[in-house]
Order: structure tokens, then sequence, then C-alpha cells
């Protein structure tokens, strides 16, 4: 995974989840976006090459992941639908 600078801390933290309820209605609020711009400059770096950027697009993919992993989590303990 991309170890350097790495943060791996939770994506729907309480603080996360409070920052996303809170949000206004027409704003979008990705607590993975970090690991998205690290994606974006290794690929701004490395011209392109998509292999060389591979385990920033795997930390992406994995903190996404575990993301909606935790938001279905939490619908399922309020009981009620999620409209986006």
């Amino acid at each position: 995974m991309a170890s350097q600078g790495d943060n791996s801390a939770d994506p729907w933290d309480k603080e996360t989840k409070r920052k996303f309820q809170n949000k206004s209605k027409s704003e979008y609020y990705d607590p993975c976006q970090e690991a998205a711009e690290r994606s974006i400059r290794c690929l701004n770096r490395n011209g392109g090459d998509r292999k060389m950027c591979a385990d920033y697009f795997e930390a992406y993919r994995a903190c996404k992941k575990e993301w909606m992993e935790k938001r279905k989590e939490d619908r399922k303990k309020a009981g009620g639908g999620f409209f986006f």
C-alpha cells in the first residue's frame, strides 16, 4: 500500500461522520479525498504511468470500501433508509 505518509485513520470515524451529517445537502463530502489526491499527485510525478501508482490506487479503493461498509452499518443500526 501507499506507505509514504499514508494516514491509516478510519475513514468513517466520529469526526468524519459528524462532518458528513452536518454538511449541506448540495455539498459533497469524501473522507477518502486525501488518498485520491495522493494518487493524482503520483500520476503527475510519473507522467501518467498508472503502474507506478498502483499502491496509491489500492489505498484509495481500500479507503472507499471501508467507508461505504461503515456507512452501511450505520444505516442498519439507525434502522432507516438513506437517500443519495
